[in-house]
């Protein structure tokens, strides 16, 4: 085998395949890059079997073949590279080595055999369709913060991808949860969608999705299986296997009677919660909300620390409430609202609380009251 190729294109691919490799592999091939050389491209590709990336890139092929070298020591090789360098990959006689040149530097790199790299895609994946790049990134950039990290359960450690009929329209949803608040998103389900199986796309599947939606301008090409995924943006492809559980029903945890309406500054309120949250203790992060009269009174009363309180106006005709929140899934919501007013739905101060932009908007979040 042997290639040339700029060293612009060769550090942004490994730039996105390189991210995929565990720094620590109990299997050797693992740390591995796939080489391929052939008709005039070269292609990257890296796994950690739960996850594959692969991207193609224009090449000089001097010698079409295949190679696996370390993946990270690659990447560190060319990215210290002079910009603008030619870099050339070629495989040197049989001593198993890669030799990578780029002017006067010479760098030999231990390979393995490329057949012994396993390989992720294989499989049917009955359902393709094609979706906006940016409304891909609405949807997880809007539920991600709610993915669960505890690890025991399994089935909330992701964002669950499914389609929905509502009024006769069919909507692809993003929903995510770790029990004290939920997210779930939703957009026109593209044409190819409908009748797909709910999916649980992994965090760091999800993760490297929402780095790799460079360009919001193009269209996201997605294949779904049953058990995996596969994401195509122009010449990266990432396939990942999908979490094997059941996501709970949510629909059951979001309240239709919360007949309290209170609305409020979006950024107002999410600086008022972050200053009064200063004073409260990290494990607890307790904030009191008391709404009464077009007037919200923020409160932290922390034995440690001291207390603080702030008061907000407010747009709210119904009885007084006091409720309590974790004043960091406050901030985390607040964080995702898009408009300039934030609408929160109350019943009582044990019930479940909705937050959104307005009525009928694409995103809405639910959060657990604490007691306070």
């Amino acid at each position: 085998m042997k290639v040339t190729l700029e060293r612009t294109a060769l550090l942004k691919a490994l730039s996105h395949v390189h991210r995929i490799v565990e720094r620590r592999n109990t299997i050797p091939i693992l740390s591995n890059v796939l080489i391929e050389a052939a008709d005039g491209r070269m292609t990257l590709k890296a796994t950690d079997l739960d996850l594959e990336a692969t991207e193609s890139a224009p090449a000089e092929v001097g010698q079409a073949g295949s190679t696996t070298v370390p993946a990270h020591v690659l990447y560190d090789i060319t990215r210290k590279l002079p910009e603008g360098a030619q870099v050339s990959l070629e495989m040197s006689g049989e001593t198993g080595q890669m030799l990578v040149r780029s002017g006067r530097s010479k760098f030999f790199l231990q390979a393995l055999p490329a057949s012994d790299f396993p390989d992720l895609t294989a499989g049917e994946f009955p359902h393709r369709f094609l979706l906006p790049a940016i409304e891909l990134k609405r949807l997880i950039d809007n539920s991600q913060f709610a993915i669960s990290t505890e690890e025991t359960r399994y089935y909330l450690n992701g964002i669950y991808f499914h389609t929905v009929e509502v009024d006769g329209k069919t909507l692809l949803r993003a929903a995510a949860t770790d029990g004290h608040r939920l997210a779930r998103v939703e957009t026109p389900a593209p044409e190819g969608a409908a009748g797909m199986p709910g999916v649980i796309a992994p965090r760091k599947a999800v993760s490297e999705v929402q780095k790799l939606l460079e360009d919001l301008s193009q269209e996201v090409t997605i294949e779904i299986s049953p058990s995996k995924a596969r994401f195509r943006f122009g010449d990266v492809t990432l396939t990942t296997k999908l979490i094997d559980g059941t996501f709970p029903d949510y629909a059951r945890v979001i309240p239709q009677h919360n007949d309290k309406r209170l609305i409020v500054d979006k950024d107002s309120f999410q600086r008022a919660v972050d200053r009064v949250s200063t004073i409260s203790s990290e494990r607890g992060r307790a904030i009191k909300l008391s709404i009464a009269d077009s007037r919200m009174t923020l409160s932290v009363n922390n034995p440690d620390s001291g207390s603080a309180s702030e008061e907000l106006e407010i747009d709210y005709d119904s009885g007084p409430i006091d409720i309590g929140f974790n004043a960091r899934y406050l901030l985390d919501i607040a964080q995702q609202l898009s408009g300039d007013t934030a609408l929160i739905k109350l019943s009582d101060p044990g019930s479940p609380t909705i937050i959104q932009d307005r009525d009928g908007s694409a995103a809405i979040y639910v959060l657990m009251p604490l007691r306070v």
